[in-house]
C-alpha cells in the first residue's frame, strides 16, 4: 500500500514536467512510458509503486496537454459549420462560445473559442445555441521575456481558438438559468453606483469594473477580492452549513448529526460555483472543499500540510493544465504560506481583551500574507503594494463579513424583490465605505525588476533562520543570507558587449538598444482605443530588465511606430525624443547627424536635411556601430527612398544586421538596398494575423536567395541580438530565451516561414 502523502507527492511530481518541457513527446514515447509504469507496478516494493504512480501521472498530464492542443492542430485555420453554445457575452455581444458539433459530429470536451464581441441578429446571452459558420484561428501570443504569456493563459483556460463569425442562425435563444439570474440581480441593482463591483463579487463578472477601480485595487493589493475564490465559496459553504444546522433544530434528536450540515455546506458551495460561471478558480476551490469534506467524513486524522497536498493533487489530477495558471499557483502558494506562517510564527496565546485579540490576529494574518506571498507577486505582477497591509486589514473583513454575506442573502431572496434590493443597497453602502478608505491610502504600488526575485525570498529564509536561532549562529546566517539575496545587485556585469532587442508587439515596431543598464529606443509601437504598446509592453519590459531609456528615436509619424510616445514620456519625463517630423520639443533627425553613446557610434543616413516628404519615406534611418559590428535601422522606408539613400550614402550603409524595412512589405527591401547593406541577419517586426498579410512571400524569397538569415517576431517572439568579440548571437523567445511546449507556434506553420 501507499500512503496518502506519498500518493499526493507522486501526482504532483508527475505533473510538474508540464511547466518546463520544451516540447511534448510523441504518442509512441508516451506509450513507452506507460509500459515502463506498468512494469514498475509489478514489484511489491513501495518505492517501485511510487515510481509507477509518478510515471502514470506524467502520462496523464502529457495526454491532457495533447488533448488541449488538438483544437489548434485540427480546427485551427479552418472555416467550419458548427453548433455552438454561447458561454460568455459582453453588452449583448458574443465574447466566448463552446463548439458542440462540427459537421454533425459531437465534440468532447467542447473546445472553447474566443470571439471579438460579435453582434448577432438577436441579443446574445449565455446558454443560447446557434448554428454558425466560423473562421477559426489558433491563439497566438506576443511573447516577450517578463511579459504577459497569452498562449500559456489560453491553455490554462482551455480557450485555444479565436473565431470570426461569418454567419449565424439561432437554434435556441433561451438564456440559461444562470444568465437569467444575473439579469434579475442586475435589474435589482440598476441604480446602485457600485453595481459593477457587486456583480464581480457575486458572480465573477468583472466587465463592469471601471479602469480607475481596477487601478485602485491593484495599487492597494486588494484585486484578489474581486475574484471568485476560496473566500466566496467558503462563505457560501458556511451559509449552507448554517441553514441546515438551523433546520435541524426543528427535527427529532435522532436526525441531528454533524454530517448533514457538512453535506449541506458542500452542496451550497457547488451551487455557488455554478452561479459564478464555473470559472477555473471557483471550480478548484470547490474541489478543495469536497476533498476536505471527504477527509472529514472518512474520519482520517490528517495534518494541515496533508490536506494541502491532497487538495493540490486532486486539482492537478482533475485539471493537469492548472499548472500553467498564475491564479492556481498564487492560490496554492497563499495557502502554503499561511500554513508555514502559523506553524513557524503562531499568534500569541496570551489572553487579550475582546476585540483587541481579533484585530491583532487579523493584523498577524495579513502580515504573513504580505511577506510570504512576495515572491509570487514579484514573479507574476512585477511589483508589490506597500499599502496592501493597511488596505487588506480593513477591506478583507469588511468585504468578507459584510458585503459578500449581504450579496449572498440578496441572491437567496431574489424572489422578494424589495428585500433583495434593500440588501443590495446595504452591500453597496459597505462598498462605498471600503473604496473611500482605499482612496484615502497613498499610492503604494512599487514596481520591481527581476533582480528582486531572489530578494523576495528573504521573508521565508529569515523566518527559518529566526526559528532555529538557538542552533545556528544568528549573525553568520544573516550575513550569508544578505550576501546571497543581494548578489544580483552587486555582481559584476560583463565588461564589454551590447544588445539589440526587437520586442514582439504585433504590427508595429519597438527596438531597444541596451548597454550598461541604459537604453535607447527606436520607435514606440502602435496605439489603439484604450491603450498602446508603450503602456502594455515596452514600459513593463524596460522596468523588469532594470533599464532606463535616455532617448527615443521615432522613425516617422505613423501610429504603429509612435503609438507609445505619450506613455513613455509620462513614465520617463526626462527622456529625449528625436524624430524627422519637426515637432516642438523633438531633436531633429537629419542625414549626416551623429553622436556617441556608451561607446557606440550612432549616425543618421536618411532623410536629408529639409526633406519635404511625409510618411514612410521620411523614416529616420540610423546606423549603430561598435567598431566591429553594425546595425541598420530603417523604419518603414520604401523603395524610392531606398534608392535615393543608396545613391547618397553608398559607402556608409554596410551592416551586419538589417531591420527589415516596412515589416517586409513588397514596397521595400529593394535588391539594390540588400546588395549595398549586405547583411547576414534580417529582423522583421510583424504580426501573425496582420490585415496586410506581411511579410510578403516575394520579400522572403529575396532575402533567402541572398542567404540572409531571416527572423521575425510573429514566428520567433522577442528577438535579441548580442554583440561581443565574436559573431553576433541571435536569441529568440520561442527557441532560446524560454523554449516551452506552450510557447511554440500553434497550428500549421506557413510554407514561406
Amino acid at each position: 500500500m501507499v500512503s496518502l502523502t506519498g500518493l499526493c507527492l507522486s501526482v504532483i511530481a508527475g505533473m510538474l514536467p508540464l511547466l518546463w518541457l520544451s516540447k511534448l513527446p510523441s504518442a509512441g514515447v508516451i506509450g513507452l512510458l506507460m509500459v515502463t509504469a506498468a512494469l514498475a507496478s509489478v514489484p511489491a516494493k513501495r518505492e517501485c509503486r511510487y515510481i509507477a504512480l509518478t510515471l502514470w501521472m506524467l502520462c496523464w498530464g502529457l495526454l491532457a496537454a495533447k488533448q488541449a492542443l488538438w483544437p489548434v492542430q485540427v480546427l485551427g485555420s479552418r472555416t467550419v459549420n458548427a453548433d455552438v453554445v454561447i458561454s460568455a457575452t459582453t453588452d449583448d455581444k458574443v465574447s466566448e462560445l463552446r463548439l458542440q458539433r462540427i459537421d454533425g459530429r459531437w465534440l468532447f470536451p467542447q473546445p472553447g473559442v474566443r470571439v471579438y464581441q460579435a453582434a448577432l441578429s438577436k441579443p446574445a446571452c449565455s446558454g443560447q445555441r446557434w448554428r454558425m459558420t466560423l473562421r477559426l484561428t489558433p491563439v497566438h501570443g506576443r511573447l516577450n521575456r517578463g511579459g504577459f504569456d497569452a498562449q500559456r493563459y489560453a491553455l490554462a483556460q482551455q480557450m485555444t481558438l479565436r473565431g470570426n463569425i461569418i454567419s449565424a442562425q439561432p437554434i435556441s435563444t433561451r438564456c440559461d438559468l444562470r444568465s437569467r439570474f444575473i439579469t434579475r440581480i442586475t435589474e435589482q441593482s440598476q441604480s446602485l453606483p457600485w453595481q459593477g463591483v457587486l456583480l464581480a463579487l457575486g458572480f465573477g463578472e468583472r466587465m463592469g469594473l471601471s479602469e480607475a477601480d481596477r487601478e485602485l485595487l491593484k495599487n492597494t493589493g486588494t484585486a484578489h477580492l474581486m475574484a471568485i475564490s476560496g473566500l466566496h465559496i467558503g462563505l457560501s459553504g458556511a451559509v449552507g452549513w448554517l441553514l441546515v444546522r438551523l433546520a435541524q433544530r426543528m427535527l427529532p434528536a435522532r436526525y441531528i448529526g454533524w454530517r448533514l450540515p457538512l453535506c449541506g455546506g458542500l452542496l451550497m458551495a457547488v451551487v455557488y460555483t455554478w452561479l459564478a460561471g464555473a470559472q477555473p478558480p471557483a471550480v478548484r476551490t470547490m474541489l478543495s472543499m469536497l476533498v476536505l469534506g471527504a477527509l472529514r467524513l472518512s474520519g482520517m486524522r490528517v495534518s494541515g500540510w496533508q490536506i494541502w497536498l491532497t487538495c493540490v493533487a486532486v486539482m492537478l489530477f482533475a485539471e493537469p493544465l492548472a499548472l500553467l495558471s498564475d491564479s492556481f499557483l498564487l492560490s496554492i502558494s497563499a495557502v502554503a504560506g499561511l500554513l508555514f506562517w502559523y506553524q513557524w510564527l503562531p499568534f500569541t496565546k496570551k489572553k487579550l481583551p475582546i476585540g483587541v485579540k481579533q484585530v491583532l490576529s487579523l493584523a498577524h494574518l495579513q502580515a504573513g500574507m504580505m511577506l510570504l506571498l512576495l515572491p509570487m507577486q514579484v514573479a507574476i505582477f512585477h511589483g508589490t503594494s506597500l499599502s496592501n497591509w493597511l488596505a487588506n486589514l480593513v477591506a478583507v473583513p469588511a468585504v468578507t463579513f459584510i458585503t459578500v454575506p449581504l450579496i449572498l442573502l440578496a441572491m437567496m431572496l431574489t424572489p422578494f424583490a424589495d428585500v433583495a434590493r434593500s440588501l443590495l443597497t446595504l452591500a453597496d453602502m459597505s462598498l462605498e465605505w471600503v473604496f473611500a478608505y482605499l482612496r484615502a491610502l497613498p499610492d503604494g504600488w512599487l514596481a520591481l525588476d527581476e533582480r528582486y526575485l531572489w530578494l523576495s525570498l528573504a521573508p521565508w529564509l529569515l523566518l527559518i533562520v529566526w526559528r532555529f536561532r538557538s542552533v545556528l549562529t544568528w549573525g553568520a546566517c544573516v550575513v550569508v543570507l544578505a550576501v546571497a539575496m543581494f548578489y544580483p545587485f552587486w555582481r559584476e556585469k560583463p565588461p564589454a558587449g551590447w544588445a539589440l532587442h526587437m520586442l514582439d508587439i504585433g504590427h508595429g515596431l519597438a527596438l531597444v538598444v541596451e548597454r550598461n543598464q541604459r537604453a535607447i529606443l527606436y520607435d514606440s509601437g502602435a496605439a489603439w482605443q484604450g491603450g498602446d504598446s508603450g503602456k502594455q509592453t515596452i514600459i513593463p519590459w524596460l522596468r523588469w530588465h532594470h533599464l532606463t531609456p535616455e532617448r527615443l528615436v521615432l522613425s516617422h509619424e505613423h501610429l504603429d511606430h509612435r503609438g507609445g510616445l505619450k506613455s513613455l514620456q509620462n513614465a520617463w519625463p526626462l527622456m529625449e525624443v528625436q524624430s524627422p517630423s519637426g515637432e516642438e520639443g523633438h531633436v531633429p533627425c537629419w542625414q549626416g547627424m551623429h553622436w556617441r553613446w556608451q561607446g557606440l557610434q550612432f549616425s543618421v543616413h536618411w532623410p536629408p536635411r529639409g526633406w519635404q516628404g511625409v510618411g514612410n519615406n521620411r523614416s529616420c534611418v540610423v546606423k549603430i556601430d561598435d567598431g566591429h559590428h553594425s546595425v541598420l535601422l530603417t523604419g518603414d522606408l520604401e523603395a524610392s527612398a531606398e534608392l535615393a539613400m543608396v545613391r547618397s550614402q553608398r559607402a556608409l550603409l554596410q551592416a551586419d544586421v538589417l531591420q527589415v524595412p516596412h515589416h517586409g512589405s513588397r514596397t521595400s527591401s529593394s535588391p539594390l538596398l540588400l546588395r549595398q547593406v549586405s547583411p547576414s541577419l534580417a529582423l522583421a517586426s510583424v504580426a501573425r494575423y496582420s490585415a496586410w498579410h506581411l511579410p510578403s512571400t516575394v520579400i522572403l524569397r529575396r532575402y533567402r536567395e541572398r542567404h540572409i538569415r531571416w527572423y521575425d517576431t510573429a514566428r520567433h517572439g522577442q528577438l535579441t541580438v548580442r554583440f561581443g568579440e565574436g559573431e553576433p548571437q541571435v536569441q529568440s523567445f520561442r527557441e532560446q530565451i524560454l523554449p516551452r511546449w506552450y510557447h511554440q507556434w500553434f497550428g500549421v506553420i506557413p510554407v514561406n516561414r
